[in-house]
């Protein structure tokens, strides 16, 4: 078998349980979470609080490039399937007209953002090679279906849009209006994937760590807490609004 066609072997399966990927992160986490601790005590409350909410911004501009790409897309792209590749359409305008996989590097910044906020070094380079190969290989997959879905008009675009990191001067304005309603069904999970994941290293830290009871750090950093039952609310909602009725539903979106 050519290389090629292992690699986007690889990446098919990759792309089936790409949700499961950051989980290979795990052994290294451990002892990237003990240092943590140690650079937390060393560089106090005040910087430690700065650094935390720079990392939530950056985890969520990753969020706000997924929701300008998923508000202006049709049905039957850019989705959340993991049986099989599928796309009605070309995605050419709007995100895809200055990079060809927003929505993964979307996902890039949001975890990056979450892995910084450990103050890791090695850590956040283990994670930016680790992704790199890892999404490397699911592109490839995705690059072979589409070229032969769409042959020469994918091949222009390819031509002319970088793969990962945007050029901005290529931008054309999307096909479609945006719509919120498509954002809030589709993107929520990812609106509480940030604050869990905050929430959960922050408490973990702080109470599996350094020691401290959880009274004192639910009275101490309530901040954490509240957004995370902010984004609780928000996740239960919408999931109930978009299983139990047709109100973020809209016909070809």
């Amino acid at each position: 078998m050519r290389l090629k066609d292992r690699l986007a072997r690889h990446g098919a399966f990759a792309f089936r349980w790409r949700g499961l990927g950051p989980l290979v992160l795990l052994p290294a986490a451990i002892p990237a979470l003990v240092e943590s601790v140690r650079i937390e005590l060393w560089a106090g409350e005040t910087w430690n609080d700065l650094w935390m909410a720079a990392c939530l911004l950056l985890s969520f501009a990753g969020l706000a490039i997924r929701v300008a790409t998923v508000g202006f897309v049709p049905a039957g792209t850019s989705g959340r399937n993991t049986s099989g590749q599928r796309a009605t359409r070309l995605n050419v305008t709007g995100m895809y007209s200055v990079v060809r996989n927003p929505l993964y590097l979307g996902n890039f910044i949001i975890l990056l953002g979450i892995v910084l906020s450990l103050k890791v070094w090695w850590f956040a380079a283990v994670f930016g090679l680790a992704y790199a190969l890892y999404i490397e290989r699911i592109v490839m997959a995705e690059e072979d279906f589409l070229a032969g879905r769409f042959g020469a008009g994918y091949a222009a675009w390819t031509a002319r849009t970088p793969a990962f990191w945007p050029r901005w001067r290529n931008w054309r304005n999307p096909d479609m209006a945006f719509s919120l309603r498509t954002v809030l069904r589709r993107e929520y999970n990812g609106f509480f994937f940030i604050l869990l994941a905050f929430t959960t290293l922050e408490a973990f830290t702080d109470m599996a760590m350094e020691g401290q009871s959880l009274d004192f750090w639910l009275a101490d950093d309530w901040t954490w807490p509240a957004l995370f039952m902010l984004g609780l609310a928000v996740h239960f909602t919408l999931r109930t609004l978009k299983k139990q009725t047709r109100l973020l539903h809209i016909d070809g979106r």
